[in-house]
């Protein structure tokens, strides 16, 4: 493995340096933490196979529930790697909590990443959406070589249901926040997908590489600074769209609320934060079928 260095004064980014790329490398792998996810993830594994994912590396934080083994039903060991990946880490000369999504992405990269020509940093609730082309891949032709791309949030809440509709999640759900660049508190954000062996800074929702240090494109291939990507002008959505299914149902909302979040130390405060977003998000709503859509005209089985 690699080197990993905390930053004294920042617990939410980790400097490495870059895996070198192996011989032939290619194709997409995602990175993601689970836990207890068993209720979706088989149609979130079927529809990013169907979009041309190569590679799940699941890092699984000591699910009790069949995840694992819905996993391993689906995907072979081609494409499957799950990570046993639980407990916190707290940095021993600031005693600040290091994040434990950072963490992950940075073993992922250091790990894996060599093996890729992109890596996809993305939670079981996202799906990444082609609005042209079949797949992930084909969609990111209009980024060209660029290593950094950054996908503006999509934020879908409850959509009315009270409980869980029955069928699939990308079905139900087609009411979304209508303005992704929005610059209410917590309501946007991004996730991105970036060339592995450039990338020299982890964090969640921002990567640094070797070449462009801060700059990182729009899914049309236009390039910003990490301040600049949160100017209306970085929207663009006309290749790639990121699906964020906060909620689902009101019902698992407060099931989401009672559970808490691993890596959050203070579950008061995570709550007012979950409430405010959902508040956020649907005071201004609009129709998104883009999705439906694209998972009818390609005929998608999600296995419901």
């Amino acid at each position: 493995m690699g080197w990993l260095k905390p930053k004294i004064s920042d617990a939410k980014q980790l400097t490495i340096d870059p895996p070198k790329p192996q011989e032939g490398r290619h194709g997409i792998a995602i990175a993601v933490c689970v836990k207890d996810e068993a209720r979706y993830i088989e149609e979130w594994v079927r529809f990013h196979q169907a979009v041309g994912i190569r590679h799940f590396y699941i890092y699984d934080n000591g699910s009790t529930d069949e995840t694992n083994a819905i996993l391993r039903d689906l995907l072979d060991a081609d494409t499957l790697t799950i990570i046993p990946w639980t407990g916190r880490m707290i940095d021993a000369t600031t005693g600040a909590p290091l994040n434990g999504q950072v963490i992950v992405f940075a073993h992922a990269i250091l790990n894996f990443g060599g093996a890729y020509r992109w890596m996809a940093f993305i939670d079981v609730d996202e799906f990444l959406l082609p609005k042209e082309g079949r797949t992930v891949e084909q969609a990111l032709e209009a980024v060209g070589d660029f290593p950094n791309v950054s996908l503006p949030w999509h934020m879908f809440a409850t959509s009315g249901h009270e409980t869980p509709p029955g069928g699939p999640l990308a079905l139900n759900y087609t009411r979304r926040g209508a303005d992704p660049m929005t610059r209410k508190e917590n309501v946007s954000n991004f996730k991105c997908i970036v060339d592995p062996c450039e990338v020299i800074e982890v964090s969640v929702h921002q990567f640094k590489t070797r070449e462009f240090g801060d700059l990182t494109a729009n899914d049309a291939g236009k390039r910003f600074t990490r301040r600049a990507r949160k100017s209306p002008d970085f929207y663009s959505n006309r290749f790639l769209q990121l699906n964020h299914y906060y909620t689902k149902s009101r019902e698992e909302l407060m099931a989401k609320l009672a559970r808490g979040w691993t890596y959050d130390a203070s579950p008061t405060k995570y709550r007012d934060k979950v409430l405010s977003i959902v508040k956020s998000i649907e005071e201004d709503l609009i129709e998104d079928r883009a999705m439906v859509e694209f998972i009818e005209r390609n005929r998608i089985d999600l296995g419901q």
